[in-house]
């Protein structure tokens, strides 16, 4: 009898399932996307380091109430990746937004390491 293994994740689906468990607000989840001692680094806030801060920060603290990323392109090698596309949706108080976005990642073995994300805003 032959035992298959399953394939690795790739990059695309990883940036897939991470945006569906934020989109669809399944927090219990990002363990399934997040390495244990993860660092997510966005424009506005320290960075937040652990599953924890990463949890904390989606259930109480992001201005988000609801919203969809739309991603345009995953690009990857070995350890890495980046995609880049359009997040739409509300803040708390349901103000539209729409806003650009750009992420990367390191990854490994099949989970994000680091996260860092950048939008398209004039800044200086």
């Amino acid at each position: 009898m032959t035992t298959l293994i399953p394939a690795p994740r790739t990059a695309e689906r990883l940036v897939t399932d991470l945006f569906t468990v934020i989109d669809e607000r399944r927090w219990d989840e990002l363990t399934d996307v997040f390495a244990p001692g993860c660092v997510y680094e966005r424009p506005g806030y320290e960075p937040l380091a652990g599953l924890a801060d990463i949890e904390h920060f989606y259930r109480h603290i992001r201005v988000i109430s609801v919203g969809r990323h739309l991603v345009d392109r995953v690009v990857s090698d070995l350890g890495s990746a980046a995609c880049w596309g359009r997040f739409t949706g509300e803040d708390r108080s349901g103000r539209s937004l729409d806003e650009g976005f750009a992420d990367t990642y390191l990854v490994q073995d099949g989970k994000i390491v680091r996260r860092t994300t950048y939008f398209f805003r004039a800044a200086i």
